[in-house]
């Protein structure tokens, strides 16, 4: 299933490597990752919810502004 992930607080190429590697660690495949478009978007399995996605970004310090 594909997500996009709408993060504040990814202000360069840092922050984004950062997201990036917290959404590896829970499963999602294909994540790219934007700071100019402060937005992420991944492919992740079914059973994982919003939430844990939440979770996972908020522990790396970033915002979920919404995710689609």
């Amino acid at each position: 299933m594909e997500k996009k992930i709408f993060v504040g607080g990814i202000n360069c190429l840092h922050c984004a490597e950062y997201v990036s590697e917290a959404l590896e660690n829970i499963g999602a495949k294909n994540v790219e990752v934007s700071f100019i478009k402060s937005l992420a978007t991944i492919e992740i399995a079914d059973g994982t919810t919003d939430e844990s996605i939440k979770i996972c970004i908020e522990d790396a310090g970033y915002e979920v502004v919404r995710i689609e």
